[in-house]
């Protein structure tokens, strides 16, 4: 069975920074797109960023374009979200999301306060 696992969230003041990391296993992660997701309470779950397989194209959405930066290292089956600059409104739970089997990690807590 798949298995995605994120870790790196946590507390963080305005303009700090956070990396976000997600472990695949049971599967060669490198075959496949990712992506990550977040989810904010009272709102929609929002597409934050996406990676080919092979890291050569990605993608973020325009909330966090500048900001955040997402990356992976094959050799670890490793999926990152570099998050830098955080506002307040990027406190969410953030989900990895392996969409070839439709896989979701557990998922780490942001928050970004004073």
């Amino acid at each position: 069975q798949v298995q995605l696992v994120e870790s790196g969230g946590g507390l963080v003041q305005p303009g700090g920074s956070l990396r976000l990391s997600c472990v695949a296993s049971k599967f060669t992660s490198s075959n496949y797109s990712m992506r990550w997701y977040r989810l904010a309470p009272g709102k929609e779950r929002e597409l934050v960023a996406g990676i080919s397989p092979t890291g050569g194209i990605t993608n973020t959405a325009d909330s966090v374009k500048g900001r955040f930066t997402i990356s992976r290292d094959n050799a670890k089956n490793t999926i990152y979200l570099q998050m830098n600059n955080l506002k307040p409104e990027d406190t969410a739970v953030y989900y990895c999301h392996a969409p070839a089997f439709r896989a979701w990690g557990q998922g780490t807590q942001v928050t970004v306060s004073s």
